[in-house]
């Protein structure tokens, strides 16, 4: 079977988030959507608890991965997890912190066996996880540690936020600030930006990626009498980058860079920091956007938002951006069957 026809694996997340109850809401949808065939790993009586409380007709049944399409026309595949979680909605327990770390492996082996087409993550809430002792940023790099094999260095993960309007690269995550001047190196750019151009190629089928640099400062910098890394950092990368053959355009003032007629020029845009990148796609595409994460030699998507505590368990969180994440991941599945083939 190509990996184009596999099911997706689906992790639970954080069980007392929106997971559960947007991930059945997929499966209700998932004729008029399109979303392609998945099973969940996680507690099938945390999905049936889920399902009976909100008075949605979903049947939950229990599957090994082989079993997983064939049921999904019926019920809601759920790959059993080797322990019970016992969660309420909006109520977050570091207890359930092994659960949510073992549906992440799970997923990963699985894909990486060639037993799943990709995987798709629901959100997590990274304190819950520090609480019991997890020791990553967050899910881009455990899942980049866990494709690396033994004594291998792991890959660089890039996070990509994609709609159909705005594809958006983060070039520093998940820091304060404070710490992102310091962080930001020429050689990190060039290293996101090449991982970005290659899947774009490789995975989104694009011939010749076109890809905008924004700067870090305001104005990018006004010829460095704002701040001198646009000259000295950013600068140097994107005529790097153009020696190298790539379509790189840079460094760009943020704010005129995210307006319809700028958003026609590129494919996708490279930020120096989180909220530069995540602001603008949230604006425009918050329900419709997916989190991908480049560099990996499997593909994973991600709905484009967090666990929702304040809403859990009222059956009013919409499952559009995990549908989109899932569509999306078939897609790219799709793509890297007929890359490998060609």
């Amino acid at each position: 079977m190509t990996r184009a026809a596999l099911p997706l694996a689906v992790t639970q997340g954080e069980p007392s988030g929106i997971g559960p109850e947007i991930t059945l809401q997929a499966w209700l949808r998932r004729r008029e959507s399109g979303a392609p065939p998945f099973f969940v790993i996680g507690d099938p009586d945390l999905f049936d608890r889920t399902a009976r409380g909100l008075g949605w007709p979903v049947a939950v049944e229990s599957v090994s991965p082989a079993e997983a399409t064939e049921v999904f026309g019926r019920a809601l595949p759920v790959l059993p997890l080797s322990m019970k979680v016992a969660a309420a909605p909006g109520r977050p327990d570091p207890s359930t912190a092994g659960a949510t770390v073992e549906a992440i492996d799970t997923a990963v082996a699985l894909t990486m066996r060639g037993k799943a087409g990709g995987v798709v993550t629901n959100p997590i809430a990274k304190h819950v996880l520090y609480a019991a002792g997890f020791r990553y940023p967050g899910h881009t790099e455990y899942l980049a540690a866990l494709s690396a094999g033994p004594g291998e260095p792991p890959p660089h993960p890039v996070m990509m936020l994609w709609s159909e309007s705005l594809a958006v690269v983060p070039v520093t995550v998940h820091i304060p600030l404070k710490d992102v001047a310091p962080a930001l190196t020429t050689e990190l750019i060039l290293r996101t930006a090449r991982i970005v151009a290659r899947d774009l190629e490789g995975r989104f089928g694009l011939a010749r990626p076109r890809l905008a640099v924004a700067g870090l400062n305001p104005h990018a910098g006004e010829s460095a009498t704002l701040g001198v890394e646009d000259r000295d950092v950013v600068a140097p990368a994107v005529a790097q980058l153009q020696a190298e053959g790539l379509a790189v355009t840079g460094p760009w003032p943020a704010d005129t860079l995210f307006h319809p007629a700028a958003r026609r020029t590129y494919d996708a845009a490279l930020a120096m920091y989180h909220d530069q990148a995540l602001v603008p796609i949230k604006t425009i595409a918050f329900d419709e956007a997916v989190n991908v994460t480049l560099g990996l030699p499997f593909v994973r998507t991600s709905p484009d938002h967090g666990t929702a505590f304040d809403i859990a368990g009222r059956g009013v969180a919409r499952p559009d951006s995990l549908i989109a994440a899932l569509r999306l991941a078939a897609r790219l599945a799709g793509a890297s069957t007929a890359a490998a083939a060609a």
